[in-house]
Order: structure tokens, then C-alpha cells, then sequence
């Protein structure tokens, strides 16, 4: 995925992660990172987030490519999937997928 002009690619990522569905006041589906890229991207943090510490991504899911931020969540940070991402990945809450992500820098 090309991200939009007005970021710059800084390290890619690619993990299998399960899908988790957080039924809260809306539900939201989420994949979120394993412990390892969870650091690397800690490491990364300062130099790319904005705004209550959210992380610009891209990433991609069985041929569905998008634009979102991560968000830290306890030991880790979840990628956000939103209903036209699953529906066009084919993907739903407890299943196994595998991403392909690149962190970015922070919209200017």
C-alpha cells in the first residue's frame, strides 16, 4: 500500500495475529501486535505519534490494503479494523491473520 503523500514509510512489519472483538459501547474489532513488534514500535514511538499517542500505519490483510493509527493497549497495540477492511479481507473476530504493516510518520 502507497501511503499518502504527506507521510514518509519508517519500518515495516509483518506478524500473525488473532482477531479480537471488544463489545463495548459500540463494538470494534481489533488485531493486535505480538509482544516483539509491540517493543520495536515502542522504540518508534517518540519520533511518530500524535495526539493521545496514536501510531500512523498501513497495512495490509489478504489483498485489503488500508490507513489507520495503532493505539497502545497494556503491554501491546491493537491495529484497529474497521467493517469495510474485514469485509473486503474476509475476515472475522477469532480468526488468524497474518499482517503486513508499515509504520509511518506522523501527517504533516
Amino acid at each position: 500500500m502507497r501511503p499518502r503523500p504527506n507521510h514518509t514509510p519508517l519500518a515495516d512489519f509483518r506478524f500473525e495475529a488473532e482477531i479480537l472483538h471488544w463489545r463495548g459501547p459500540a463494538p470494534f474489532f481489533f488485531a493486535p501486535l505480538p509482544l516483539a513488534q509491540a517493543e520495536e514500535i515502542r522504540a518508534l514511538a517518540r519520533r511518530v505519534t500524535y495526539g493521545w499517542g496514536m501510531i500512523p500505519v498501513a497495512a495490509t490483510i489478504n489483498g485489503a490494503a488500508f490507513q489507520t493509527s495503532l493505539f497502545r493497549k497494556d503491554e501491546t497495540y491493537l491495529l484497529p479494523l474497521k467493517d469495510e477492511t474485514r469485509r473486503k479481507a474476509n475476515i472475522t473476530a477469532g480468526d488468524r491473520i497474518t499482517v503486513e504493516m508499515t509504520v509511518l510518520s506522523p501527517p504533516v
